[in-house]
């Protein structure tokens, strides 16, 4: 599957500080510590509906992460998946009477041009679960073949086929991802597309990783599992697995993916490769949120970002309102948010438009910091007004470098294009 475009990122003086996130696994902050290359997965949209701020927020926020990589020094290593046939997908496609297949292709060429605005770095490998069908599967038989898998008959109606479950009594480091007890799992499990009740499982949290075919939805067909499609957990497992190998330095994605689809994912490697390490970092983006609920498709209180952007909102002002805000905190959008982010948009370029500036090194060590620091990027931008305001009284000399060293800064390190 085809991406977007990558974005120029200039070359800036210097390098940037080791990167530290904030582990999900672990709750605290800790240097990412990754090699020369630096190995990132990230979950992608399921394409039933267009870009909104939540989604927006989680794909620039793990655009910083590899752009403070990529300024340390390491080369990136990225892959996001597309989850191109599920569920949700599948009952949007039915009630608006529309092909599931056109569906998804027009929400992704749709989510395509959002990051491509936005200025996000595309990933290495941007992989559907379709065009996957083959290492999932394969994934799947592995699992039945060394018994960490079994197979549940179909309810009586719905076919001949089975279901395939993972055996979560043969996996130990079971909810070393979350640290959240059966309770809080079982609290979420069935909301966040889990089947605690499905009759035969051998545990109500025991994740779907095959569903036998059913009467009038996709599924494709396998000598071993027979026909069907595959349960949400596994894509991520099989694609990364694939494309990344183990262990990766970075899961991220948003905090609402903790459990159980992170959880999930990495019991499932942990199966397949007999290492209990899928990912050094877990790393999670807040909840955005819109009049007083979270943002979400099923909630249909959503700001969208292609929306904005065809009132004429500048995408950089799109990515301003994100960035000043801490990606870990949820947060709630409001008008007055962009009408800031706009303000501050302004007087950026007015003082980056001028024949010199103040002296940028402090200013950009400063970002460079703040960034490091678990991408703190509120403290980034006010080190900017702090430069903007300084050039634009003219208090203390100009540099006529400064102006275009700071903007190319901002460039490489934000992703704010000036």
């Amino acid at each position: 599957m085809k991406s977007w475009p990558t974005p120029f990122v200039p070359e800036v003086p210097g390098v940037g500080e080791p990167l530290r996130l904030h582990d999900t696994s672990r709750g605290a902050v800790v240097p990412v510590g990754a090699g020369e290359v630096a190995r990132i997965y990230v979950c992608g949209i399921t394409p039933y509906d267009a870009t909104h701020l939540g989604h927006a927020a989680t794909y620039v926020t793990f655009d910083l992460v590899q752009r403070a990589l990529r300024d340390a020094g390491h080369r990136v290593e990225y892959v996001q998946n597309v989850t191109d046939v599920d569920d949700p997908l599948l009952e949007r496609a039915a009630r608006d009477g529309r092909d599931w297949r056109e569906l998804a292709t027009s929400e992704i060429d749709l989510f395509r041009e959002d990051m491509t605005a936005l200025s996000v770095i595309p990933p290495d490998a941007y992989r559907g679960v379709v065009e996957s069908m083959d290492e999932i599967r394969l994934a799947v038989r592995r699992l039945l073949d060394s018994g960490a898998a079994y197979r549940v008959p179909l309810p009586e109606g719905e076919g001949d086929g089975n279901d395939v479950y993972l055996d979560l009594a043969r996996t130990p480091d079971f909810g070393d991802v979350s640290r959240w007890t059966r309770e809080q799992m079982l609290d979420v499990f069935a909301e966040r597309g889990g089947d605690p009740d499905r009759e035969g499982k051998r545990d109500a949290l025991d994740p779907l990783l095959w569903r036998g075919a059913r009467a009038g939805e996709p599924s494709w067909e396998d000598e071993v599992l027979g026909s069907g499609r595959p349960g949400w957990h596994i894509e991520c497992t099989a694609i990364s697995l694939e494309h990344l190998g183990h262990p990766i330095d970075i899961q991220g994605g948003g905090s609402d993916l903790v459990f159980p689809h992170h959880e999930m994912s990495a019991v499932q490697a942990d199966a397949l490769t007999g290492d209990d390490v899928f990912a050094r970092l877990y790393v999670h983006q807040g909840m955005v949120g819109y009049e007083g609920e979270k943002m979400s498709k099923s909630k249909g209180n959503l700001v969208l970002v292609s929306k904005l952007r065809a009132d004429g909102v500048d995408p950089m002002a799109i990515r301003l309102v994100l960035l000043a805000q801490h990606y870990r905190t949820d947060w709630e959008y409001t008008d007055s948010l962009l009408a800031q982010a706009q303000t501050r948009l302004d007087r950026w370029r007015s003082a980056l438009s001028t024949n010199g500036g103040a002296d940028p090194t402090a200013t950009i060590a400063a970002v460079r910091a703040a960034v490091a620091d678990d991408l703190s990027t509120p403290r980034a931008l006010e080190a900017v007004d702090a430069w903007c305001d300084e050039t634009l009284a003219g208090a203390s000399g100009e540099d006529p470098a400064a102006p275009g060293l700071l903007a190319r800064t901002l460039d490489a390190v934000l992703g704010v294009r000036l």
